[in-house]
């Protein structure tokens, strides 16, 4: 088993898009899917952006300044945090081709996040697809942190945008819409037209 641990915010939330670039199928053998774990997790200190002409987004830390989450027990306001799905078990070489998907626009940064549970208090720690969807998890951290079940710190890594912020809209990725008008694409496309 694998012992890499990483973030993901964008495309690579959706298992069979992620299984696909490690594993080079979206439905991997039994045992390939059994060797991941996904949990729901929020990073706090950044904002997602959809990348300009793409599908996918990508992240940039926010100054502090406009946080305000610095020693304060406060819960943070849309758009200086970024929900994403936690994943352990990933191999080197799940990493080594992770890099290769993400390319020049992406460096890689260690991180903490916060797991994230359910409402009432069960972690939502699994090995299948599915779980609760993001706009679920917005809503539960809206109503505020006990609520939405912000658990243990968990250090990660994560791809930080760095192709230049002029490449990013203002907009935040809103991941329901890429399941709606844009999974079955990816999920079914060829590598090459990535």
């Amino acid at each position: 088993m694998g012992d890499h641990v990483l973030f993901f915010y964008g495309t690579l939330m959706v298992p069979q898009i992620l299984h696909r670039v490690i594993h080079g199928q979206a439905d991997p053998e039994p045992w390939q899917k059994a060797m991941l774990r996904f949990q729901p997790a929020i990073l706090h200190g950044y904002r997602r952006h959809r990348v300009q002409n793409a599908d996918y987004p990508g992240i940039v830390a926010v100054p502090k300044t406009q946080t305000n989450m610095e020693n304060s027990s406060a819960k943070p306001s849309t758009g200086t945090s970024v929900i994403g799905t936690l994943v352990s078990g990933l191999t080197d070489g799940d990493v080594y081709r992770l890099d290769r998907f993400e390319g020049s626009e992406y460096e890689k940064r260690r991180v903490t996040v916060r797991a994230l549970r359910e409402k009432q208090g069960g972690e939502r720690s699994h090995t299948g697809e599915g779980g609760t969807s993001e706009s679920q998890l917005r809503e539960m951290l809206d109503a505020g942190a006990e609520s939405a079940g912000e658990g243990e710190e968990v250090s990660a890594v994560t791809y930080v945008y760095t192709a230049g912020k002029d490449m990013l809209e203002d907009a935040e990725w809103d991941f329901e819409s890429f399941k709606r008008d844009k999974l079955a694409w990816w999920v079914g496309a060829d590598e090459s037209e990535w």
